[in-house]
């Protein structure tokens, strides 16, 4: 009989959360100069992922009785080929052609029979082959994928080992600078996270009291300072802020109704940009006063004031959930994976016309959350909705994902060029899951001096993503003309 080992409460949670109109998948596209070799890359998987990390050879089995947890169960006739398939874009379809054939495919569950993850190389695309990941929220967080992906890679020079277990900028010196650089008075874009969420093994206590006291000692701990590319700053770590925060969070009002938020359907859509020059974005950091991210956030918020504008929809602040890493990124990913974040309510203002205003208040707002327990608070709030049935964990879910319009998430990826079974990546971006019935993903992927915009949706939210991709663009470089 197969060996089975009990799922983690969290990665449950995320397993559950799966609905047919709203798959809990992380997708990456990767995109080369020139061809893929299938048999190199068939070896480089085997050796670097599924050899590597058992959960790539193990499925999800229930547990027993209709409230059981689920298990991971060792397959024992694992076959490479199942998890590895070759498409097809003729040439003539150019990128939006790709880009269709990559909504198609967000749509399309993995197969729960075998372990939750499939690898399609896509050949005909403009420039090069492509590569496109799917992979399970339950096998482990964004940041956490993100890395393994990057793991199968090695440097385009040949100068450093070939698939090291982090990549190439994630080392210790690394783990205190973001990819995306520093701000513009030389600080690193670091994030001070604390340690991961831990409930007290009170079984007498309500749920809430268990959040509650599990947030205390955690926050009492102090921080485990870890780069997180997307917020930068301290936790505040006294219990009683945590407990305001949670009560804050819970009362937090819906987003405002707008063609971006309703009910969501099975089709998706996806799009992409250019790679956008690092040193760009830099710059204007540099001249308006502020961080990297705090451009690009600014930009993302631009353009989702002109999409609503451009749809009659209400010029209104909405809320991004933002993803927020606990986990030490100066240490290896462990072999069981799994999910080791949480998420914060970032508030952005969209009612703002002016982008300068606009600039100033996202610098505002994420000051504000850098000494946020929200990350902490969520993280827990998840793990303990793990423990729950399925039908209920939605429910909770559902309530939360109301007080949201999009997820953002900001991945940085190596500084340097890199190659992938002796084909050099010329970019890549990646999406997380759109929980809790929200539409819209937008991602911003750093890699080698450049940084790409991504958008994920619901058809029937954003059928046309391509458009806020170039608003995106149009705000960057309405931006500029602020500079003296």
């Amino acid at each position: 009989m197969a060996s089975r080992e009990r799922m983690a409460s969290i990665d449950a949670a995320w397993l559950q959360m799966e609905e047919p109109a709203n798959l809990m998948m992380i997708t990456a596209v990767l995109w080369f100069d020139g061809a893929v070799d299938l048999e190199r890359l068939r070896a480089v998987l085997r050796e670097r992922l599924v050899e590597r990390y058992p959960r790539f050879r193990q499925r999800v089995v229930a547990g027993p009785g209709p409230l059981g947890a689920p298990h991971w169960e060792d397959v024992r006739d694992f076959n490479l080929d199942e998890h590895l398939s070759t498409l097809r874009v003729p040439e003539s379809a150019g990128r939006a052609g790709l880009e269709a054939l990559v909504g198609d495919w967000l749509g399309v569950p993995l197969e729960r029979s075998r372990p939750l993850w499939h690898f399609h190389l896509v050949r005909g695309a403009p420039g090069g082959d492509v590569l496109l990941a799917r992979l399970h929220h339950c096998i482990a967080d964004g940041i956490a994928l993100a890395r393994v992906l990057l793991s199968l890679t090695e440097p385009v020079d040949g100068a450093a080992g070939a698939g090291a277990d982090v990549v190439p900028e994630t080392d210790a010196h690394a783990s205190r600078a973001s990819a995306l650089g520093r701000d513009a008075g030389g600080r690193s874009e670091a994030f001070d996270a604390v340690a991961p969420f831990e409930t007290e093994r009170r079984p007498s206590a309500p749920g809430w009291m268990r959040l509650a006291r599990g947030a205390r000692s955690a926050l009492r701990k102090g921080a485990e300072l870890v780069r997180e590319p997307i917020l930068a700053g301290d936790l505040v770590r006294e219990g009683a802020k945590g407990a305001a925060t949670l009560g804050k969070l819970l009362a937090l009002p819906p987003d405002p109704r707008s063609p971006l938020r309703g009910p969501l359907g099975r089709q998706k859509r996806a799009a992409w940009s250019e790679p956008i020059a690092l040193e760009r974005v830099k710059a204007l950091g540099r001249t308006l006063g502020c961080t990297v991210n705090d451009v690009l956030l600014t930009a993302v918020t631009g353009a989702l004031r002109r999409y609503l504008a451009q749809r009659g929809g209400p010029l209104e602040d909405v809320h991004a959930l933002v993803p927020v890493n606990l986990r030490p990124l100066d240490v290896p990913v462990p072999r069981e994976l799994g999910n080791r974040f949480g998420v914060v309510f970032l508030r952005l203002p969209v009612h703002l016309e002016e982008p300068r205003r606009r600039l100033r208040e996202v610098a505002k707002r994420m000051t504000h959350l850098k000494r946020s327990p929200e990350a902490v608070l969520l993280s827990g709030m998840l793990e303990l909705l793990g423990h729950t049935p399925a039908a209920l964990e939605r429910v909770a879910v559902d309530v939360i994902g109301a007080k949201a319009t999009l997820i953002a998430t900001n991945v940085p990826g190596p500084r340097q060029p890199v190659s992938l079974a002796g084909s050099r990546l010329a970019g890549l971006t990646f999406w997380v899951p759109q929980a809790g019935h929200v539409g819209l993903g937008v991602s911003l992927f750093s890699y080698a001096g450049q940084v790409t915009v991504g958008v994920a949706a619901d058809a029937s939210r954003v059928p046309d993503p391509a458009a806020l991709v170039s608003a995106f663009q149009d705000e960057l470089a309405a931006l500029e003309t602020l500079a003296p």
